[in-house]
């Protein structure tokens, strides 16, 4: 007579569970990392837009009107030839400082548009309902 192993319960899949959402904690705390913060001495203008973000390949516009790009100080003219789309690419990003003089943004967008003939976007901060 030959007896029949006792039957194998299966193990519960809870272990790949926390491989896969560690993973994910990993992954998004490197992503969070990864991304270049904006301009520290920047403060932002308000405004309640939900999907509002901060893209890398924005223009910062300084308090004091001095401008950066990816970082680095540039002009007008000299960040417009960095884009390579012409007119029918992306919309222009510009991340003004709260304390900009409007005259000076308004400045720094009709000379971008007359140069490049793309849309311009402002970037600024999600307000907090009161």
């Amino acid at each position: 007579m030959r007896l029949a192993p006792p039957p194998r319960n299966k193990p519960e899949p809870t272990i790949a569970l926390i491989n896969v959402v560690f993973l994910m904690l990993v992954f998004f705390l490197v992503a969070g990392q990864i991304a270049r913060p904006a301009d520290r001495e920047i403060t932002l203008i308000d405004a309640n837009l939900p999907d509002a973000n901060v893209p890398d390949d924005a223009l910062v516009l300084r308090a004091d009107g001095a401008m950066l790009w990816h970082g680095e100080p540039t002009t007008v003219p000299d960040f417009a030839t960095g884009q390579v789309d012409g007119p029918d690419g992306p919309a222009l990003r510009i991340l003004p400082d709260r304390n900009l003089a409007a005259r000076d943004l308004i400045a720094v967008a009709v000379e971008l548009r007359a140069i490049t003939g793309r849309d311009i976007r402002l970037i600024t901060q999600q307000g907090v309902e009161q």
